[in-house]
């Protein structure tokens, strides 16, 4: 899919206004001149941006409720995949995105990018294993393997709520190998960017 193309889903599809297409761009050229420093995201990716890393971590917002979301984790949020995606569409709702990154380069760059982009919606945060998280809804893509984003669930978000996993292929076999509980309940969808990858939607009561 082209660029142009992806863009035309962002509006048509997923609600992307003029002002926050014109945010994504400023944000893809500010992500190409950082990597060209820091390895953001791998540089064989980066003629693909808008498919690969924009439109992918955007599809998320199929699957939010903009009148329940309140607070939304983004875990291993990196050059800030997906969550600054869903906070640039987002920017005047209700619902407020934490980007919880471990790395000070890449926190440095996603405070830059929250000031340049004006995104009063986003907080940039530390280590997600760095005490309590206040949310209802987490995000997260190539963070870490399903068990582990499950553990943190049970420790340290209050209940209910909702988790959103970007997977590769082998969704379904960490599903397999995960004992999830009476009080969870998932569903996989398909990625509309990779026809072998998978979303992990999963409900915790």
């Amino acid at each position: 899919m082209s660029d142009k193309n992806v863009i035309k889903v962002l509006r048509n599809e997923l609600d992307f206004t003029d002002l926050s297409i014109d945010k994504l761009k400023l944000f893809h050229d500010c992500l190409l001149d950082y990597n060209k420093k820091y390895n953001l995201i791998s540089k064989s990716t980066e003629n693909n941006i808008w498919l690969r890393h924009i439109l992918d971590s955007a599809q998320i917002l199929k699957f939010l409720d903009g009148k329940k979301v309140n607070n939304i984790a983004d875990f291993g949020s990196g050059a800030g995949f997906p969550g600054l995606i869903l906070a640039i569409q987002s920017n005047n709702n209700g619902f407020h995105v934490k980007l919880y990154e471990k790395s000070p380069v890449k926190r440095d760059f996603l405070n830059k990018m929250k000031d340049k982009l004006d995104l009063k919606n986003l907080e940039v945060k530390g280590d997600v294993y760095e005490g309590r998280i206040a949310a209802n809804t987490i995000i997260c893509r190539a963070f870490k393997k399903l068990k582990e984003i499950i553990d943190i669930s049970r420790e340290m978000i209050n209940k209910p709520h909702k988790i959103i996993i970007l997977k590769g292929k082998d969704a379904q076999t960490e599903i397999n190998n995960v004992s999830l509980g009476s009080n969870y309940s998932y569903k996989l969808e398909n990625s509309i960017t990779d026809q072998d990858s998978k979303i992990i939607l999963v409900e915790v009561k």
